[in-house]
């Protein structure tokens, strides 16, 4: 398969899966014009990154997550605590983006959004 044909198949841009070939994730083989050619254990990598990456993991998840996977003698605990840490990261985001709505929903209500200049949302911004 082609670049072209495995973005298509995994769902991800060809950008990025040069990408994951650059940092080692995957590696094609190459015809002698210089051609990618993937076959199906770099698809299948390709969609288990795209979809791990869907979930919030990091590269270096996808990495650990890529090499638990590969490793037939893994702990499912090992897995258990890579996906734990990265359901803390997404909760902590979670917890970050609520304080940000609430901060931006009061600037809000705060506002007149009237002709006059003087703009609550402006002065918090402008805090140091």
């Amino acid at each position: 398969m082609n670049i072209g044909d495995v973005a298509k198949r995994s769902g991800l841009p060809a950008k990025t899966i040069r990408y994951y070939e650059d940092i080692g994730f995957i590696r094609p083989k190459r015809t002698q014009n210089g051609y990618r050619q993937f076959d199906d254990t770099e698809l299948h990598k390709l969609a288990f990154i795209g979809r791990a990456r869907s979930l919030g993991f990091t590269i270096e998840n996808c990495r650990t997550l890529l090499a638990l996977y590969d490793d037939k003698h893994r702990a499912s605990a090992d897995v258990k605590r890579v996906a734990k840490q990265n359901l803390e990261e997404i909760d902590a985001k979670i917890c970050g983006l609520k304080a940000m709505r609430a901060t931006l929903s009061h600037l809000i209500k705060e506002c007149a959004g009237d002709d006059r200049p003087d703009c609550p949302i402006l002065n918090d911004l402008g805090r140091a």
